[in-house]
């Protein structure tokens, strides 16, 4: 089986559930997935510890099974949401000039999906 990285850069809460949606899928059916949140995607880290939103319980979920890498330090300082990332002990992602690089998911031969 696959192992693959998705790099979420969007901030269109529509498109990250789709993210959540392949993560468990992929995940379901015994491949190896994780979850970057980068770019505007940072600013959707609200939306995923809002009990009202409808990202909330996929996001749980996608938690739960360990499927979420973390969070691009640079991106989420810039969007405001460093501090609740570190308030929810989100790993922060700074290998890259502090953003998330892709190279170490290659090098751990992740495949790479941007959304």
């Amino acid at each position: 089986m696959g192992k693959y990285a998705l790099f979420a850069f969007r901030g269109d809460p529509m498109c990250f559930i789709h993210v959540l949606l392949n993560a468990l899928d992929m995940h379901n059916k015994g491949l190896e997935v994780k979850i970057v949140l980068e770019g505007e995607a940072t600013k959707l880290i609200p939306l995923l510890y809002d009990e009202t939103s409808a990202l909330y319980y996929l996001y749980q979920n996608t938690l739960e099974k360990g499927l979420i890498e973390g969070v691009c330090k640079a991106c989420s300082q810039k969007m405001g949401t460093y501090e609740l990332a570190l308030e929810k002990e989100l790993k922060m992602l700074d290998d890259m000039a502090n953003h998330a690089g892709m190279g170490r998911f290659l090098k751990e031969g992740y495949s790479i999906i941007t959304f």
